[in-house]
This record gives C-alpha cells, sequence and structure tokens, in this order.
C-alpha cells in the first residue's frame, strides 16, 4: 500500500469520524426567520457543551411535515434532532393526517420557550380597542390577513371570529411580511401574528396592538391587555418552540442532549434574545412532553370547530 493511498483512506476514516459526531438540527422553515435564528443561536451554544459539530439544516415546506418526515425517518441515535413550533408539530398534524404521529413519533428533548401572539391593526385604523374591532366588525365587512390556510395567523383570525360572533374575511398572503405590508397600507383591517415579528412595527408606531392573544401580559407591551381580561379566554393562540428527536432515543442520550439544551437557554446571551422576543418558560423533556399532549389534545378539536383545512 502506497504513503499516498494510506493518507488518502486515514483522511477518510477521519472525515467519517468527524461526520459522526455532528448533530444535525432540522429547522422546518427557510434560513432567516424568527425559528431559524433562535435555533441556530442555540445550536452554536450546544457545540461546546457537547463536544460535537452542531449543524442547523433548514426544510421548509407543508408547514413543518417534510422536515418532521426527515427526523422521524432518521436512527434514533440523537445525532438529528428537529427544532419544532406549535404550528410545525401540532397545527399541521390537527389539520389533515400524517405519516407519523406528533407525539408517539418522537421523543421531547427540552421546551424553549413560548411567546403570545397579538391582534394588530394599523396605527392610523379608527380602532382603539378590541371592542371598537369588534363593533366595526358587526357593523363592516372587515377582513383579516395571515400567512396562509391552517397557519397560526389564519387560525387565529377564526377564532377572533367565532368568538367575538363576527364574519371577518380571511386572506391569505405568502407569508407573515406580505400580510403585515397590506396592512400598513389600509388593504386588510387586522391580523394576528407572533410578539416577535410585530414588536418592532408596534415600537415605531406602524402598527397599535388591541390585544395580547397569551396567558398573561408580556412586559414587553404592559399595557396590551390579554383576551381573557377582556372577557374572551377562547382567543389564546401562543406559539413556542422546542427540540425534538425520533421516537427511541436511548435514555442517556436524551439527558445529555436536554442538558445542553437548558444550558444553553440558561446563558446569558440567549436568555437575553428570548426575553427581547417575549419567550418564556423553558422546561425539561418531561415538562415538553406535558405540555405536547395537551396541545394535541386541544388544538384536533378546535381547529374541527373552527372549520379550517389547510387548503
Amino acid at each position: 500500500m502506497t504513503r499516498r493511498l494510506c493518507a488518502v483512506l486515514t483522511l477518510l476514516v477521519f472525515a467519517a469520524s468527524a461526520n459522526a459526531d455532528t448533530i444535525k438540527i432540522v429547522v422546518p422553515f427557510a434560513a432567516g426567520g424568527p425559528t431559524d435564528m433562535i435555533a441556530r443561536m442555540i445550536g452554536q451554544d450546544m457545540q461546546a457543551r457537547l463536544k460535537s459539530d452542531v449543524v442547523i439544516e433548514n426544510k421548509g415546506g407543508a408547514g413543518g411535515v417534510i422536515a418532521n418526515e426527515q427526523v422521524v425517518r432518521a436512527p434514533a441515535d440523537g445525532k438529528t434532532l428537529l427544532f419544532a413550533t406549535l404550528g410545525s408539530q401540532v397545527i399541521s398534524a390537527a389539520l389533515r393526517p400524517q405519516s407519523y404521529d406528533p407525539l408517539a413519533s418522537f421523543t421531547p428533548i427540552a421546551f424553549i420557550g413560548q411567546a403570545p401572539s397579538l391582534i394588530v391593526v394599523s396605527a392610523d385604523y379608527p380602532a382603539k380597542t378590541l371592542a371598537d374591532l369588534i363593533a366595526k366588525a358587526k357593523s363592516e365587512k372587515l377582513s383579516y390577513g395571515s400567512a396562509g390556510a391552517g397557519t397560526t395567523m389564519n387560525i387565529a383570525g377564526e377564532m377572533f371570529n367565532s368568538v367575538a360572533g363576527v364574519k371577518s374575511a380571511h386572506v391569505p398572503y405568502r407569508g407573515a411580511g406580505p400580510a403585515i405590508n397590506d396592512l400598513i397600507g389600509g388593504h386588510i383591517q387586522f391580523l394576528n401574528a407572533d410578539l416577535p415579528v410585530l414588536l418592532p412595527l408596534i415600537q415605531s408606531g406602524k402598527l397599535r396592538a388591541l390585544v395580547n392573544f397569551g396567558s398573561e401580559r408580556t412586559p414587553l407591551l404592559p399595557d396590551v391587555p390579554t383576551s381573557a381580561e377582556l372577557g374572551f379566554p377562547g382567543m389564546l393562540m401562543e406559539n413556542w418552540y422546542g427540540v425534538l428527536g425520533p421516537a427511541g432515543i436511548p435514555a442517556d442520550v436524551k439527558a445529555s442532549l436536554e442538558q445542553a439544551v437548558l444550558d444553553a437557554v440558561k446563558s446569558p446571551a440567549i436568555a437575553k434574545q428570548l426575553a427581547d422576543g417575549g419567550a418564556r418558560g423553558a422546561t425539561d423533556s418531561k415538562g415538553f412532553a406535558e405540555k405536547l399532549a395537551k396541545a394535541v389534545a386541544f388544538w384536533g378539536p378546535e381547529i374541527k370547530k373552527l372549520g379550517i383545512s389547510g387548503e
């Protein structure tokens, strides 16, 4: 065997070994969005803690289904993880049957946190309160925007219709950005979206927040009441982020990953980023499993009641 061949084989063995130690976190959305940015922050922090390379793979499409299917098919060795949200993990499965079970097909690793959504109007729109918006919706035809049929924005809009007893028209867009632009431009009257997306536009005076669809007020917008405070507890939509793996990950591997994620969330830089976006409530794998089970039990019947489809 020549020296050159030996050198090549050594490099190949080294590369295979290095690749075997790499942890992949699959994000079910395109690069650059809030979910992707949080996943990258946590993945980078996990590298040093686990002494492994951590790479992010963006696998958008079908509301998260494509990414979920990839992770479900991966070996249960802790090397392939999923950075999930309420929409990608629970809502997509509630809208239509999937090839996987949102609970049984996954191993919860850690819950990163949840952030509320808000109903907002443009700064120059006459409605100053939720009561004003409901009154206008009862006296004239209003429309709300969303990032598409079956998204959390669509579901929150139909929650508003159902609980308030109105029939605002749904206008789907190819993402939250275009919907928000049309809201500011006066082409639609309101929408509901996640706090991290809306906060800069509220702070800059371009949008006005009427109600918080969270379980409690956020310190980022302390003057905005929750829907429950206003007498509408059925208007509840809090998006969340969490890390899962395929079912069957060994307990010791899961424990190591869980600790790395929770330590990353507690690190000062990431904790500040999450707080600045309104995310709160990180918890361990057990707590995440309980939250996930409650979400699946709630959203399946709720989406049927609202008559929403993903088509």
